[in-house]
């Protein structure tokens, strides 16, 4: 595997110039605030907070029952290991407007920091592929970002994005912590 280089603060807005045509559900704290400042903590935004592991089985229902909508898991590599057999699930039901993003620092930064498998020999690309996925992209550079916009809206769904990142700090952003407040806000979105 080549280093990362890419800064995760940068990353999303990139492959998604217009957020407000997504339906996003986050990973933990990382993921979740790189995406709170993608949508400005917007109202199709749900993180789930203190639930390592549920955001692509969160995800998958809201893409089977918002089937007009395009839904977007945005996840860390940590977190998407957690329960990564959600991949298979994910693969067999084939929701055609879901997407899973995992933004891949190689490290627990929810923990402390602590070397993750994928800076070894864990490839959650291959992982995904290996689930069922006919679509998977790795963006490792600046120059394949551009291919990640057209990849989520062309590409057959569901989609798989790995996205490999520097170990660094996510987006500065203050999201939302009023969890009943942020589902009704959530659920008006659909």
């Amino acid at each position: 595997m080549t280093p990362a280089v890419l800064d995760r603060r940068k990353v999303l807005s990139q492959i998604f110039p217009n957020p407000d045509d997504y339906l996003f559900v986050t990973g933990l704290a990382g993921s979740a605030r790189d995406t709170a400042g993608l949508t400005k903590d917007g109202t199709n935004l749900f993180t789930m907070a203190g639930a390592m592991g549920a955001a692509t089985s969160m995800g998958l229902g809201v893409a089977m029952s918002a089937p007009n909508k395009k839904v977007v898991v945005v996840t860390g590599d940590g977190e998407l290991l957690m329960n990564i057999g959600s991949l298979a699930t994910v693969a067999t039901i084939a929701p055609a407007n879901f997407s899973i993003v995992c933004i891949d620092n190689g490290c627990h930064g929810e923990t402390g920091g602590q070397t993750g498998h994928t800076s070894n020999k864990t490839n959650l690309k291959m992982m995904a592929e290996g689930a069922g996925f006919s679509s998977t992209l790795l963006i490792e550079s600046e120059a394949e970002l551009a291919q990640g916009v057209s990849f989520l809206n062309e590409a057959p769904g569901p989609r798989f994005v790995h996205l490999r990142v520097i170990d660094g700090a996510p987006t500065v952003f203050k999201r939302n912590m009023d969890l009943a407040e942020c589902r009704i806000r959530f659920r008006s979105a659909f």
